[in-house]
């Protein structure tokens, strides 16, 4: 459900993508990060790929798109949030940030390389062994809708 308005064509997803943008490529994240799970930058990239397949009608490409992400997971961290009258605290929170740099090879204008980071809390009833793939979901994300309205939604 594409329609056109003067030379670029929009979406419901709110994004603004030039006719002569077809494809992306995604190079995989690595992770600077000192903590985290081996597979936390697979699961990132594997998301931003959706994302623009799905939400941003493009042909992913292995690499030269004309769209092109690269980047580093940058921040991996647990802290307490909420501190509690005989308890350590009561919520925990779990941060991810992640540098992102973006090519248009079509209007280099839109490049850009930029943090972005995301939280999301847990109870310190939970042992994080248990709630952590939930929350790198939900923080992948969000994250991933961030870069998604960085590089395409121009509002």
């Amino acid at each position: 459900m594409l329609f056109a308005a003067g030379c670029k064509v929009y979406s419901f997803t709110g994004a603004s993508i030039p006719p002569d943008v077809k494809n992306f490529s995604v190079e995989l994240f690595q992770s600077t990060a000192n903590n985290g799970p081996a597979s936390l930058p697979q699961t990132f990239t594997d998301r931003l790929k959706l994302k623009f397949q799905t939400e941003g009608n493009l042909r992913m490409v292995t690499r030269d798109g004309d769209l092109q992400f690269k980047g580093v997971i940058t921040n991996y961290t647990y802290t307490n949030e909420a501190p509690v009258a005989g308890a350590t605290s009561g919520l925990n929170k779990l941060t991810i940030g992640v540098q992102v740099e973006f090519v248009n090879t079509k209007n280099e204008k839109e490049n850009f390389t930029e943090n972005f980071s995301r939280f999301a809390q847990f109870s310190s009833a939970e042992n994080i062994t248990q709630v952590e793939d939930r929350l790198i979901e939900e923080i992948n994300r969000q994250l991933v809708d961030d870069v998604f309205q960085r590089a395409l939604v121009k509002w």
